[in-house]
């Protein structure tokens, strides 16, 4: 079942009833401008990703490694194991 020429104009009729002529206007403005600025995004993105990144090498000048005692202390900690579980762990022993 598709909408006739009739059914359309009285659809655009009660719209235009309720919704006023100016208001309608507005709200195709503001859809214009939508459109509008998604295609000025559109070209800026293109503009962008045409032009070619900086690259950055190497650590900047002030730049100072950590002491090593502060990575000794961070590494044991790291690879301390984790406790084994006990069998009161389980689903199984809930007190």
């Amino acid at each position: 079942m598709s909408l006739g020429p009739w059914q359309l104009i009285i659809i655009a009729l009660v719209i235009l009833v309720l919704f006023g002529r100016g208001r309608i206007s507005e709200m195709m403005g503001d859809f214009g401008k939508g459109i509008k600025s998604f295609k000025q995004g559109m070209n800026e993105e293109e503009s962008n990703a045409s032009k070619p990144s900086q690259r950055i090498e190497g650590p900047a000048p002030d730049a100072q490694p950590s002491a090593p005692s502060d990575l000794k202390s961070g590494a044991a900690e790291a690879t301390k194991p984790a406790p084994a579980p006990t069998p009161t762990d389980g689903p199984d022993n809930i007190r």
